[in-house]
């Protein structure tokens, strides 16, 4: 049996008749997300949330039916900071580098955001804006079929790849990283591999942070690079074919990938 989808997206606000006056939905979110920058999703509970708000968790409901709503709700608000350039007046390239740049940002800033990929759909108002703005890039750079969506796949696929052990290292080992203990450790179990113990006398270890910043850079332009080879070697393609030349059907929709 299939499970059942629901999103707080996909029925009307809530009316808080109800509600005690003064208090929004929007009020609610702020509070929730200031909840979840401070202790985690474990942290986050509609008891904690009403103490914040000096209302009672009961009053909560008013606005929000479940725990799973109000993180989607707060998920939206996340989604709201990140910086898309307008398609229509920047190139594809820059479109995607701020974007990433933005979204990388955003996670870091809200580290429990990476929990909650994959598991909540991202279907709120700020997300679905980024998504249509991210496939129109790619569609208006050359993309066409389903090559528009691999492209913001890959391009999200390796945000989220690089930013979440980021932030997982970020929350293990915060401001108490001791680089020359990291660097023994390294020469420890090394030892038989030349190669590593070169890394381990580099300054890698002094701030991880200004590396993760720099190897995201190098990644970014890497991905961007090659996606930019698909359009000019397609292009490319295109423009050696002579006008007479017969063109053999294609069963496949646009842009999908052979199968097997």
């Amino acid at each position: 049996m299939s499970r059942h989808f629901t999103s707080v997206w996909t029925r009307e606000p809530r009316r808080p008749a109800g509600a005690a006056p003064g208090r929004s939905r929007e009020e609610i979110v702020r509070a929730a997300v200031e909840l979840l920058d401070a202790e985690g999703l474990d942290g986050l509970s509609m008891r904690k949330l009403g103490a914040k708000l000096m209302s009672g968790a009961t009053s909560l409901y008013w606005y929000v039916a479940t725990k799973d709503e109000l993180l989607e709700l707060a998920y939206d608000e996340v989604w709201g900071e990140i910086k898309v350039p307008d398609p229509d007046e920047a190139h594809w390239r820059e479109v995607a580098s701020v974007l990433a740049h933005s979204l990388r940002q955003a996670m870091l800033r809200h580290p429990w955001t990476a929990d909650l990929i994959g598991r909540l759909p991202a279907l709120g108002p700020h997300a679905i804006e980024v998504s249509d703005r991210m496939r129109r890039t790619f569609r208006l750079a050359g993309f066409s079929g389903w090559d528009i969506d691999f492209a913001g796949a890959t391009l999200t696929a390796f945000i989220f790849g690089m930013t979440t052990p980021e932030i997982a290292w970020n929350t293990s080992m915060g401001d108490d990283f001791d680089p020359d203990e990291a660097r023994a450790m390294l020469r420890r179990v090394a030892a038989q591999h030349p190669d590593l113990l070169e890394a381990a006398d580099t300054a890698h270890y002094e701030d991880p942070r200004l590396v993760r910043a720099m190897a995201f850079d190098f990644g970014l332009v890497s991905v961007l690079d090659g996606l930019e080879r698909r359009l000019t070697g397609h292009q490319g393609h295109q423009a050696a074919r002579r006008p007479d030349d017969p063109i053999a059907p294609d069963p496949r929709p646009a842009g999908r990938p052979d199968r097997p």
